[in-house]
């Protein structure tokens, strides 16, 4: 009971004793009063009903055992109709709503300056607030438009913990990047409510410390997912653009998960509590120069992409490369009715109900592994739960690849496929050819938005209580036996040690 409801139970208790003639006439005031005084929190619930299913396949697990061995213990490799619940990736996985569906219908396919485009194009300047546009078939490709006018040999890109594609297209064009993350967010057990934080005085020593002419730009990811899906404060935003004005640095911004972010600005920052979802997404965007976007994630489409500016001559050279990479200015390797739906997604994304429904069953997973001692990053993201391998799986060495070992058999249990953020996906250091090992080795749970019920949630957590239980018994791990020299994760094949 809440502290107002306490002292009018104490009043009553002091003015009408318990006896058996008073005893309902009693409780009978104290909830009324109760009721006037306070009003009970409800639970979230969804703000959208079910109309059309789609069935998945349960498996056994000598089944899945056979299946992951035949994939080389790479879970890109499953086909779907081998995974129960799939929680590789939020991207481009959820479900579209009926008024996206209905505007697919309305998609107008013209190759050049078609009505989709228009809507899309106005839609991404009211929310964004950039003046240039270019659609792209999905965030790397927009990554790859931008970085061949901006990146070039020997340049190094500050940031906080770069996205695997965003890392892997400043590496392929012989740069380098610079983690600026804050600290705090290599600790999975340290509370920070916006853990995807640049480190300031690590920003500007870097800064510092290169030629101007070698920094193309600083690049915030929003929310961090390689931090564990956390937030970036909008002080530090605007700390990192006054810091990047001072050094006449461009700042722009990854922002495939941009709502998620302006929820946790809302919620967890007290100053734009008041604020309307929209509103903070602009003032966010006000301190940058320009936005790559991978709209299958906040977009809430499953393909597509785009680049916004303020700077008109980057724009004409970034058409050149969307023309020879995508397709033209107002297509850009998308649909007429993929561009529509963008523009109903771009919309229903920055709306509070969507967004807390979102998030509140991200927390719920994350609260039951908890619960269950499970060691988890917190706070919880805004897309994905996290598992901490190093706190998992200690038994097994770095060396063995121990966050995908956790990954396989999680899938060999459950069926459930997630995804390795660790050692593997760290890739080799491009001059000496050695694995890197990041701070944190971490399993991936994303949770694809508008799919999954809670009953899911509750059976993935179940899942891992069970390897939990038993993590003693792993020894060892994997072994790779072949890869690609960038972005190995997504095709290597391993052995089991």
């Amino acid at each position: 009971m809440t502290d107002a409801g306490s002292r009018i139970e104490e009043y009553l208790v002091k003015k009408l004793p318990f006896t058996t003639d008073n005893y309902h006439t009693k409780k009978s005031r104290l909830s009324y009063l109760c009721i006037k005084a306070i009003k009970m929190k409800l639970p979230y619930a969804e703000p959208y009903k079910t109309k059309m299913v789609e069935y998945i396949k349960p498996s056994t697990v000598e089944q899945r055992k056979q299946w992951i061995k035949e994939a080389d213990y790479n879970l890109f490799n499953l086909t779907s109709d081998k995974v129960f619940i799939d929680l590789l990736t939020d991207s481009g996985t959820g479900a579209m709503s009926d008024n996206q569906w209905a505007e697919m219908m309305r998609g107008d396919e013209s190759y050049a300056g078609s009505q989709s485009f228009l809507k899309l194009r106005d839609t991404v300047k009211r929310i964004t607030g950039f003046d240039y546009f270019l659609p792209t078939h999905q965030g790397r490709a927009a990554e790859n438009v931008l970085f061949s006018v901006l990146v070039k040999e020997g340049n190094i890109v500050p940031g906080n913990s770069h996205f695997d594609t965003t890392k892997g297209h400043i590496e392929f064009r012989k740069a380098t990047t610079c983690d600026c993350t804050i600290d705090e967010a290599f600790d999975t057990s340290v509370f920070h409510p916006f853990k995807g934080n640049v480190n300031i005085e690590k920003l500007e020593k870097t800064l510092q410390s290169h030629p101007k002419e070698k920094i193309p730009f600083v690049i915030l990811t929003v929310t961090c997912n390689s931090a564990g899906g956390q937030p970036v404060s909008l002080q530090n935003i605007k700390e990192v653009s006054e810091v990047c004005k001072k050094y006449d640095i461009l700042l722009y911004f990854d922002a495939a998960r941009f709502a998620e972010n302006a929820y946790f600005i809302k919620t967890r920052e007290e100053k734009y509590k008041d604020f309307t979802i929209k509103e903070i997404v602009r003032k966010m965007f006000s301190y940058g120069d320009g936005m790559t976007m991978s709209a299958k994630k906040d977009g809430l489409v499953n393909m597509g992409g785009f680049i916004a500016l303020n700077d008109e001559a980057i724009y004409k050279k970034a058409t050149v490369f969307n023309i020879m990479f995508e397709g033209f200015i107002t297509y850009g390797g998308l649909n007429g009715r993929d561009m529509g739906a963008l523009a109903v997604g771009l919309d229903e994304a920055t709306e509070f109900d969507y967004l807390e429904t979102r998030v509140e069953q991200v927390a719920f997973l994350g609260k039951q592994l908890v619960e269950y001692g499970i060691p988890v990053q917190q706070p919880f993201g805004g897309h994905a739960i996290f598992l901490d391998a190093n706190k998992f799986v200690p038994t097994i060495p770095r060396d063995e690849y121990r966050a995908q070992a956790l990954a396989i058999e999680l899938y060999i249990i459950g069926g459930i496929r997630s995804v390795e953020i660790g050692t593997i996906l760290a890739d080799r250091d491009p001059f000496t050819h050695k694995n890197r090992y990041p701070e944190l080795e971490l399993v991936r749970l994303a949770i694809p938005r508008r799919t999954y019920s809670l009953n899911h949630m509750r059976y993935i957590a179940a899942v891992l209580k069970n390897i939990y239980d038993s993590r003693e018994e792993a020894k060892r791990g994997y072994t790779i036996v072949d890869e690609a020299p960038i972005m190995r994760h997504f095709t290597v094949k391993l052995e089991k040690l």
